[in-house]
């Protein structure tokens, strides 16, 4: 038997390829299976114009079989087989793809499936087999024959006897080894989850003979209460494969209850989805796609653990469980799965991420989202707050990250809890509610609503009747100051130096005060060395006696966010101490700096100081300094 060699560039690549091309060795089932398809595709489009084919689409079947005492696996078809010439250019040059010659020789469209287009995927087969064997006959041939290697080494064609066209393939398993159970692929449980996992919509059957345990039937009077029932084996032909995928169906057939059950089977989730979405594109990008949005965050979402993606299939083969390239992180929340015949079934992970038409896809996955986010907005407003509870973070980030460039396709899906009747509103809602008098959109940062509501902060903007927004995530203000402007309204934080409210006169009469008692503020600002850089009279407060805002672009909330990571630098604003000018310590403070007392003042200074951090949420620097300056001045 002549030994034939594969071209040195086959051997190269059939080397390469084993070792890198795939990530799992159990990928090797899929592309047997998805090319055991593609054979009866061939001979299916065959029948539907040549009678004498004499079979229908019934009449098709993959058939598995397991011999583990002999580390047998085979795989067989039915389909329109290999002639010797086909062999030696099919399966003797590496990456020549006999489907897609077919394909392009009978200008098929995308009812004829044909699966394998990129002409390496049998040779997965050497990743688990130290010998393959291929016996095959062609339909309409009266002679078979048998391909066979051993890897890189070569191969050999001989005839071989086989009755009917098709396929059949052998795999001689390796042995195993410390590091794989090549053996595993021999157990039909294991057969079974692969099958499900990645051919589970191969459009014909692949089956199996399958044994199970039964108890033995025994004789009534043979039966013993006190003796253990005995088992015997029987076998039965099963079908792996369910073969329609529920996305290929039409609208029309499928019910609420359909994808819903399918979401929760085919996710693992307990809880039923919000919204889903069925699409069928085609164009640019021609895919069917099932998208959910989940009504709960998994335990892990906001983790570094957690890994996006949708499950991406070519004409109903699993090519990748979590396909990352297909979502952006701002809908990583998204699950799901994208079905194309536009994407090679055998193409690697590495070289999927620069695939031109993954891209298109993703594109048009992305648009499909944001629009059914906005439906549910706009259309069950009660869902979306629902979903805006579990993932509106993410959005947040979205707006962040990336330097803002994804902010104009996310401000519109934005919620903020708002000062009146404590409700969560749009960014939309807050513009078009706005009085015409109104220059801004404002805003409150803290950690709860309840703790915003007690800043003194808000009291002007309050007074003049004007909603604010309650931030209280840590990434909100990144996200607002991202967006510095909506509808050409900008952003205002109630802590800023200018609100726009202020009055005129009122503002005149301040001025003057802060003139006349310039010396005892500089005296207030110096015993404050180092923790503020200047301290004047507030036009904002109106209650309270005292508060902290802060220049420049780090705000107070701010600062706090980026100290609590885990970095040596630490940030600090640019802190600016006010104090209300109505308010009876003011006078307290003037009597002490009029006495002459600057080291009595100090302790003052210091101890409003602390107060306004306090009403701020910072933490002071010494505790108990701070008793003792209350006792000592009370």
């Amino acid at each position: 038997m002549e030994t034939k060699q594969f071209k040195a560039e086959s051997k190269r690549l059939l080397e390469m390829m084993i070792h890198s091309i795939y990530t799992h060795k159990e990928i090797f089932l899929r592309e047997l299976i998805s090319n055991a398809s593609d054979a009866i595709d061939k001979l299916y489009f065959k029948s539907l114009t040549d009678d004498k084919v004499g079979l229908n689409k019934d009449d098709f079947a993959i058939w598995i079989t397991a011999d583990e005492d002999n580390r047998i696996l085979k795989i067989a078809d039915n389909g329109i087989g290999m002639t010797a010439e086909e062999l030696e250019n099919n399966l003797g040059t590496i990456a020549n793809s006999g489907s897609f010659k077919f394909k392009s020789e009978n200008k098929l469209e995308e009812d004829n499936q044909i699966i394998g287009q990129f002409g390496v995927g049998f040779y997965s087969a050497f990743m688990v087999a130290k010998k393959v064997t291929v016996i095959s006959k062609a339909y309409g041939s009266d002679k078979a024959y048998q391909w066979q290697s051993e890897g890189v080494d070569g191969y050999s064609i001989t005839e071989a006897d086989k009755k009917n066209a098709g396929t059949e393939i052998i795999l001689e398993l390796l042995d195993d080894t410390d590091d794989e159970n090549y053996s595993d692929f021999l157990d039909q449980y294991r057969i079974k989850s692969l099958v499900k996992k990645y051919s589970d919509y191969i459009r014909f059957p692949i089956k199996m003979e399958v044994t199970h345990s039964r108890p033995k039937e025994v004789p009534e009077e043979e039966k013993d209460e006190n003796k253990a029932p005995e088992y015997e084996d029987y076998i039965e032909i099963e079908t792996l494969n369910s073969m329609v995928p529920l996305w290929k169906k039409n609208k029309s057939e499928l019910k609420e209850e359909d994808y819903k059950h399918f979401y929760t089977e085919k996710f693992f989730d307990y809880n039923e989805p919000l919204r889903y979405a069925h699409v069928k594109n085609e164009g640019n990008a021609n895919y069917n796609a099932l998208l959910y949005i989940p009504s709960k965050a998994p335990f892990d979402y906001y983790s570094k653990e957690y890994e996006k993606g949708l499950q991406l299939y070519s004409n109903g083969v699993l090519i990748m469980d979590k396909c990352a390239d297909l979502l952006p992180d701002y809908f990583s929340f998204v699950k799901g799965l994208v079905d194309s015949e536009d994407l090679s079934l055998n193409i690697s992970r590495e070289l999927l991420q620069h695939d031109r038409q993954l891209k298109v896809i993703a594109k048009s996955i992305e648009k499909t989202i944001s629009n059914e986010l906005k439906k549910m907005l706009k259309n069950d407003r009660e869902k979306y707050e629902e979903f805006w509870k579990a993932f509106g973070l993410q959005l947040k980030y979205g707006i962040y990250s990336d330097y803002g460039m994804n902010k104009e396709k996310l401000q519109d899906l934005l919620l903020f809890t708002s000062s009146k009747e404590n409700k969560l509103v749009t960014l939309d809602e807050y513009v078009t509610g706005m009085r015409e008098e109104q220059k801004y959109i404002y805003y409150a940062t803290g950690e709860s609503i309840s703790r915003i509501e007690q800043l003194p902060q808000t009291e002007l903007v309050k007074e003049n009747g004007f909603e604010i927004l309650y931030l209280t995530d840590n990434i909100d203000e990144f996200a607002i100051k991202t967006l510095n402007k909506y509808n050409d309204k900008e952003f205002k934080s109630v802590s800023a130096d200018d609100l726009g409210l202020e009055n005129t006169e009122k503002k005149e009469e301040i001025k003057a005060k802060e003139e006349e008692n310039s010396d005892m503020l500089k005296a207030l600002a110096d015993s404050l060395s180092g923790k503020v850089s200047k301290v004047i009279l507030s036009q904002r407060l109106k209650s309270h006696p005292v508060c902290l805002t802060s220049e420049g672009e780090i705000s107070l909330e701010m600062e706090k966010v980026l100290n609590a990571m885990p970095t040596d630098q630490k940030i600090k604003a640019q802190r600016v101490l006010e104090i209300n000018p109505e308010h009876q310590i003011f006078d307290k403070l003037k009597a002490i700096n009029d006495s002459g007392d600057k080291e009595k003042l100090g302790k003052y200074a210091e101890l409003l100081y602390d107060q306004a951090l306090l009403i701020e949420g910072l933490s002071i620097e010494n505790p108990a300094e701070f008793s003792n300056l209350i006792c000592e001045l009370m």
